[in-house]
């Protein structure tokens, strides 16, 4: 059997499986009469991968958003990373009528086939190299580069309206988010970032980062290009981008021409760093976004 064909058969199985495991969920929200189906798919990329699903039960086709995790550099964490981050969060945006699509990248959780420090994919999402001369401009358009196909692939499958695609990201997610807006591809109409950067917390302490500098510098290299409307959402309390090397990356990227609304909102429980992964985040959050959203319309 050809590896295409083997890939597409297993994605019908996991759709059906999904189909059978995962019945279609209410919203929370007693006020929306929106019903949502959550699945699991083998996505058949270049680089195949799993993804949550969840979207407005359907034919469709519906407006995409894309949600970008974030990494470890350590493949034991890898190997145990959730199916899904930001359930809650994805969801939200299923609600809204969006199909969503949370990829998990290949050497993480279910796909963590990578052996330490050979991986076959791993490196591909993760590495950023030494401290002393970190990577992290190719690093985000790794995973930039993913988010495109997954575009390409639904609307090939007329899954989607290949326009106006909304791109969401966390952490080093969130930095490849940053890194597609360079691209400006004519399908993505916003673009969210929750906690956003490379090399935060080198050695495991707060508010150590790999590289600040660099990271700043790579940030401004992306504002040049970018102009797709952008929203950034960073916390008080995050100990791996903090407030000022956050507002540093702002300033360079809007400096440089780049479009971003940057909001800081108050400390979230003990490490605001994954704020965006909590139900009680929310109500927080979606009022922002819920703004940001109308107003592109």
């Amino acid at each position: 059997m050809r590896p295409r064909a083997w890939i597409q058969r297993l994605l019908v199985v996991v759709q059906l499986l999904a189909s059978c495991l995962i019945a279609p969920s209410l919203a929370d929200d007693q006020t929306s009469a929106r019903r949502i189906q959550e699945e699991v798919w083998a996505l058949p990329l270049a680089l195949p991968m799993f993804a949550y699903v969840v979207r407005p039960l359907g034919d469709g086709p519906f407006p995409l958003a894309i949600m970008n995790h974030g990494v470890s550099l350590d493949p034991t964490q890898r190997s145990f990373f959730p199916l899904v981050e930001f359930r809650d969060a994805a969801k939200w945006f299923a609600r809204r009528g969006y199909f969503v699509v949370a990829p998990v990248g290949t050497g993480y959780g279910a796909s963590a086939i990578d052996i330490p420090e050979r991986g076959l994919y791993g490196p591909f999402f993760s590495k950023v190299g030494k401290c002393s001369n970190p990577n992290f401009r190719d690093a985000g358009l790794a995973v930039a580069q993913v988010d495109l196909w997954i575009i390409d692939f639904l609307a090939a499958e007329k899954r989607i309206t290949p326009k106006d695609v909304v791109v969401v990201g966390q952490s080093a997610g969130a930095w490849a988010s940053i890194a597609l807006s360079s691209l400006n591809p004519p399908q993505v109409g916003a673009i969210i970032v929750f906690a956003g950067g490379r090399g935060g917390r080198v050695g495991g302490k707060p508010n150590n980062n790999c590289a600040p500098d660099k990271l700043v510098e790579a940030t401004m290299d992306f504002g040049r290009t970018s102009r797709v409307p952008m929203l950034w959402i960073y916390i008080e309390n995050d100990t791996f981008f903090g407030p000022a090397l956050s507002k540093r990356m702002h300033e360079a990227f809007t400096s440089a021409g780049g479009k971003a609304e940057y909001h800081l909102v108050p400390p979230f429980g003990d490490e605001g760093h994954f704020f965006i992964g909590s139900p009680d985040a929310v109500p927080i959050w979606s009022p922002l976004v819920s703004r940001f959203l109308d107003e592109l319309k």
